[in-house]
């Protein structure tokens, strides 16, 4: 499924932020060190809106403002079912590879880190989420924000089908 069937505008949307990373860049010059600061921003409206957005400045504040309106233009909508997901995911994104699977009502966000904001943000109540290899944020963010592209509803199998809901369910 292309991911540009799936983005969403920034109009009426109550988006809140969080941010992931930050870190302190410096670039080694012949006048001495120059330091800088890139935040990685998540932003979400919890009910199925994610996007992602990375800020680079020399001052902490202006490279998360940056961040923040990096993530707007990447929006995306993720099926979310019961304040789960649909099915289990694995995605990968350079050395990061994500697990993503359904939970049961009460169980949480079993996720950590980079992973935890990012499903927090698009609005999942109840996941088991299991990061295997690197653990950049980068490419945490960006691995699971695949698996969650990757998923699709009930509704959207049955019309890809060709069939009604009502059939797929009482067969």
């Amino acid at each position: 499924m292309s991911t540009s069937i799936r983005k969403v505008k920034t109009s009426d949307l109550e988006l809140k932020d969080k941010l992931v990373s930050i870190q302190r860049v410096t670039k080694v010059t012949k006048g001495g060190r120059n330091f800088g600061f890139t935040a990685i921003v998540v932003v979400g409206n919890e009910d199925g809106i994610v996007g992602y957005g990375l800020g680079k400045a020399k001052e902490v504040t202006t490279a998360i403002a940056k961040g923040v309106e990096a993530a707007k233009k990447n929006l995306v909508k993720v099926p979310i079912y019961k304040g789960t997901i649909p099915h289990e995911q694995i995605a990968t994104f350079g050395g990061a590879e994500v697990f993503l699977k359904p939970a049961s009502h009460g169980t949480g966000v079993k996720a950590g880190g980079a992973m935890r904001a990012v499903l927090e943000s698009v609005g999942v109540k109840d996941v088991l989420a299991k990061s295997k290899g690197s653990s950049n944020p980068h490419n945490l963010v960006k691995a699971t924000i695949e698996a969650l592209l990757k998923l699709r509803d009930a509704r959207s199998i049955a019309d890809h089908r060709g069939v009604t809901l009502d059939k797929v369910f009482n067969g």
